[in-house]
């Protein structure tokens, strides 16, 4: 487990769809979990990782906006 001030969260590595760098999850004791791409290079693993601690930090998953609006992608 990870620390982040006032959140515990946890990471893994797994072969995911190399679209996906990576997802994020808040668990039922309001933890998260964070899962990165295995396949990506370290440099595009640390992107993937800073990307989804910001949401956290930003609180997204909690969030009633789009996931679109999220991730500043167009509607």
């Amino acid at each position: 487990m990870s620390y982040l001030p006032g959140r515990d969260y946890f990471v893994y590595y797994e072969e995911l769809p190399m679209k996906v760098r990576g997802m994020v999850t808040v668990n039922e004791d309001d933890t998260y979990t964070i899962i990165i791409n295995s396949l990506l290079p370290d440099c595009q693993k640390k992107k993937a990782y800073r990307h989804e601690v910001d949401h956290i930090e930003n609180d997204d998953l909690h969030s009633d906006r789009d996931i679109r609006e999220i991730e500043g992608k167009p509607a």
